[in-house]
């Protein structure tokens, strides 16, 4: 059984990116053999992503994440069964906010900033829908 599973989180302190890019090459590494693809969004201290894979995989990954202490305000905003899978080209995607235009954010959220706290689920899985027919997605392979 797949499934989608869509979640945010907060850093507990600032990232620098050698230290997301150690996150994301240790995701594809592990993600390989968990069968779990999916993609990161990240802009300052807010993390948003989505994991696809086997229910079992899925669902341990995410319990590791919410009892990472890296990690705060860990909110589900999205779980579903699926027959395939949209993110199945990315072992762990990035989404480069730095091409995004800001009109596109702005489409989905009362300003043009990442903040899936104050959307729903379903308006976060539509924004990144969108980020992939747009081509802001980075790293698509492993």
């Amino acid at each position: 059984m797949l499934v989608r599973l869509l979640y945010a989180s907060r850093a507990h302190q600032s990232l620098s990116p050698e230290v997301i890019d150690s996150v994301l090459a240790i995701s594809r590494r592990n993600n390989t053999g968990l069968g779990v693809t999916g993609l990161l969004c990240h802009s300052g201290d807010i993390f948003m992503q989505v994991l696809e894979g086997g229910r079992d995989a899925v669902n341990q990954l995410y319990s590791r994440i919410c009892s990472d202490p890296r990690h705060t305000d860990v909110i589900l905003l999205h779980y579903e069964e699926i027959s395939e899978r949209r993110f199945a080209g990315w072992t762990m995607g990035q989404v480069n906010l730095a091409r995004v235009n800001p009109s596109t954010l702005l489409k989905y959220s009362e300003r043009p900033v990442l903040d899936p706290y104050a959307v729903s689920g379903k308006v976060s899985m539509a924004l990144l829908e969108e980020l992939i027919a747009t081509a802001c997605i980075v790293s698509r392979a492993n």
